[in-house]
């Protein structure tokens, strides 16, 4: 029987040296869910910047096992199999900081932010804690929290898994309605995969402007955009040569 593992990381920070210094995730699909959460140590000093989001201290990892000898990234090698599915709020950034650790997927992938930006389109926001309160997922937390014994903390990895499967319900509910008849697990794999259209620019000189009116008033700046910008976003990329199709 497949297992579903919910998952999240908190890190020394986000760049290229950083590495895990908490690492929770949450299987479902037995009968009961199994909750893992280690904190760890690290060889990288955690940023203060990173610090001011987590919480997290250099005393609370002191003497703390590295990651990859934590039980909780034993028991993920034994999950990270083709059957099992991990799901992931923004998952890129996660499974870099795992790759750091030895860590390769297996696992099918489901991305909730890339599936919200799909079926959520229109939200002003896709980040987690935007849902837990455009949601109302807040108001079902503790109760749920007591079930599993977790403390419901913002940006903390096991209090970001609890309020992450709580909108993986409500964003089944909304894969089922838009796409009737189909297997909604399966689709948000094939969502993970997919480009999203982006309906407007969110940068620059046409900020705030949908990307067609761009496309029909300046076509010659989404070209230039398409040959001279190297770091365009992928999602921006195919939503600009989207409206610039024949």
């Amino acid at each position: 029987m497949a297992k579903y593992i919910i998952l999240d990381t908190e890190t020394t920070g986000a760049g290229e040296n950083d590495r895990i210094i908490q690492l929770g995730y949450m299987v479902l699909g037995g009968k009961e869910p199994e909750v893992y959460n280690e904190f760890c140590s690290s060889e990288v000093p955690i940023s203060f910047g990173a610090m001011e989001v987590h919480h997290i201290t250099p005393d609370m990892i002191e003497n703390k096992l590295p990651c990859t000898q934590t039980q909780a990234y034993k028991t993920l090698l034994e999950l990270n199999t083709r059957e099992n599915y991990m799901i992931i709020h923004n998952a890129p950034f996660d499974i870099g900081m795992l790759e750091k650790e030895g860590f390769s997927l297996n696992m099918k992938l489901i991305d909730t932010l890339r599936c919200a930006k799909h079926i959520f389109a229109d939200e002003e926001a896709h980040r987690l804690q935007y849902f837990r309160y455009k949601l109302g997922l807040y108001k079902e937390e503790e109760v749920e929290a007591k079930k599993l014994g977790i403390e419901v903390k913002a940006h903390d990895a096991i209090g970001d898994v609890l309020t992450l499967k709580l909108f993986l319900s409500e964003l089944k509910k909304a894969v089922l309605e838009r796409f009737v008849g189909e297997n909604p697990v399966e689709k948000m794999v094939q969502l993970t995969k997919e480009p999203i259209f982006i309906k407007t620019f969110r940068f620059g000189k046409y900020k705030g402007k949908d990307l067609v009116d761009v496309a029909h008033e300046d076509a010659s700046y989404l070209r230039w955009m398409l040959k001279s910008m190297d770091t365009l976003d992928a999602d921006l990329k195919y939503s600009i040569e989207k409206v610039l199709a024949p």
